[in-house]
């Protein structure tokens, strides 16, 4: 009886140290991102093919934007990815980040009903569709997230001097989600939104939406990537991280990104210099 709780124990130990060799070994870099990159299924195309290569993992924390930075400046992430250039700036000139790259860049799309009671189908004014929407007092739904996204659609509002707060809860309707959610909300109530266009893209609860104002050059949308201070945050992992950087702006990470299609159209255009 005792040799057997002994040998019991001893094949116990020797488990749990062999599970903590491989715990120590695994190789792993937090990264915060914008919602696009996931909901858009990205990630779950090119995350795969760096892990491959390199042995990384990648746990990504898709959140908004503006989250995103304010969990890097926590340094609770080792890397951001995301798209708003002037908070991309900000945190970098505020010792939080090393340095900002250029990752790749899509477009964001105005979509609606197809009744379009706005009557803002086909236009390339972006302002001059948001005038309209508020004029016709016709349903929108924000994300109001503090995303990339959100940030970029009170911009518009700002330019078209409307004040949204004064319409919240009206025909202004704040989701306070991500762009799926929002993109459901805005299907359900026939009602238009702001959206990037990949997650559209891969958005399948269309209902009666359809796109209906795209092209203007208002409406580009860059995305960045930083590494998150190390001399700021000692344990942020810097060399896997850089790994992580080196490899999305190299010929491998830009050609995955762009190998990423739904129905034969790219969601994302690949532009690290």
């Amino acid at each position: 009886m005792t040799r057997s709780i002994h040998g019991l124990f001893a094949l116990m130990l020797a488990t749990a140290l062999g599970f903590g060799q491989t715990a120590a070994q695994e190789k792993f870099i937090t990264v915060a991102s914008t919602t696009s990159t996931q909901a858009s299924g990205l990630f779950d195309h090119i995350l795969p093919i760096f892990q491959q290569k390199s042995g990384i993992q990648v746990r990504v924390v898709a959140v908004g934007t503006g989250q995103a930075i304010k969990i890097g400046e926590k340094g609770d992430a080792d890397v951001l990815f995301v798209h708003h250039r002037p908070s991309e700036d900000k945190f970098v000139a505020g010792g939080f980040g090393v340095k900002r790259y250029d990752v790749m860049y899509n477009d964001y799309v105005v979509v609606g009903p197809k009744s379009d009671p706005a009557k803002v189908m086909g236009s390339k004014d972006v302002v001059g569709a948001f005038k309209r929407i508020a004029a016709a007092k016709a349903p929108f739904a924000s994300r109001a997230d503090d995303s990339g996204t959100h940030k970029m659609e009170l911009s518009l509002w700002k330019e078209g001097a409307i004040d949204v707060k004064a319409a919240s809860g009206t025909w202004y309707r704040e989701t306070g989600s991500g762009m799926g959610a929002t993109l459901n909300t805005a299907a359900a109530m026939n009602a238009y939104a702001l959206a990037d266009r990949g997650t559209w893209l891969s958005f399948k609860n269309r209902a009666d939406l359809t796109v209906a104002v795209e092209g203007d050059r208002k409406l580009f949308n860059p995305y960045g990537i930083i590494l998150v201070n190390p001399r700021k945050f000692p344990h942020v992992k810097a060399d896997l991280g850089q790994a992580f950087i080196d490899w999305i702006v190299g010929k491998d990470g830009q050609q995955a990104i762009a190998g990423y299609t739904i129905g034969g159209e790219s969601l994302f255009i690949p532009d690290a210099k």
